[in-house]
């Protein structure tokens, strides 16, 4: 039996078929109870439409608990600012405060250089009213200059007065619990929810995989490879993988499991259903 609150992240929908399948996907999910749900950043001019409608359907629509994510790049102090306001007017309690990258096209950043920056700017804005969440990286930001740096930035981003860490997802747990002890004697406190990637699309997921700096082990590739056309044995290999990790994850202390859908519901209700 699953002990801890889970939370899923979707990205907001540009298209109908796409709102369409978000629809599908959050009437699926909301049956597991999640904690909350978070909602990616519209970046490329999109900043100011997407990511708010979608916090607005999800809230109103699916009665979620929605938290939308932000981020310092191609943002000015002002669209920040605004945001803020209409995300507390829309009854939001809980923010994801991330770096992000630079939209495709932009030439120049944000008026926030680091996430640490635009959690300092959420405090002095609204004091305690939201809850800010923040990123980590338990295999290492792949900008990072080293592991001591990384550590480093997350630390300042707790300073700043963050709440707590969704991390990047992984599918190795020792990195996961070598990370949080790490972590907690650089004086970190917060809690540490792990990020939870169920496989789908396994070419799809080295992709990101390769972009995000996410190690995916070798033997896993292999049985990948193994299956060769067999779709039945793959999602049923990669639902009973991830949910052993998920389920290891748990028992190690992990706070709660933050799952990555992709807009998709059946990867992770596969995972949930052997964890249930």
């Amino acid at each position: 039996m699953l002990r801890v609150p889970i939370s899923f992240e979707f990205y907001p929908p540009k298209t109908d078929e796409q709102r369409v399948q978000l629809d599908r996907t959050a009437q699926r999910l909301k049956g597991e109870s999640p904690e909350y749900v978070s909602c990616t950043f519209g970046a490329g001019g999109s900043t100011l439409s997407y990511t708010p409608e979608t916090v607005r359907h999800l809230r109103e629509e699916h009665a979620l608990d929605a938290a939308p994510h932000l981020s310092c790049m191609g943002g000015t102090g002002d669209e920040i600012r605004q945001l803020l306001k209409l995300y507390r007017a829309l009854g939001c309690r809980r923010l994801v405060a991330l770096r992000g990258d630079l939209p495709s096209g932009m030439a120049r950043m944000g008026d926030f250089r680091f996430a640490s920056d635009l959690v300092a700017f959420i405090r002095a804005e609204h004091g305690d009213w939201f809850h800010v969440e923040v990123g980590c990286y338990p295999e290492m930001h792949p900008q990072a200059e080293d592991a001591f740096a990384d550590l480093r930035h997350f630390k300042a981003k707790v300073d700043a007065g963050a709440d707590g860490a969704i991390s990047q997802y992984f599918y190795n747990a020792d990195a996961y619990f070598r990370f949080v002890d790490d972590a907690r004697r650089a004086g970190i406190d917060v809690p540490i929810v792990p990020g939870i990637m169920p496989i789908s699309n396994f070419s799809q997921l080295r992709r990101f995989s390769e972009a995000c700096g996410a190690e995916i082990p070798r033997w896993i590739g292999k049985r990948m490879q193994a299956y060769g056309d067999d779709v039945d044995a793959i999602r049923e290999f990669a639902a009973d993988f991830v949910a052993g990790l998920c389920r290891r994850l748990v028992e190690g202390g992990a706070p709660g499991l933050h799952f990555y859908t992709l807009n998709l519901s059946k990867p992770t209700l596969n995972v949930l259903q052997r964890l249930r």
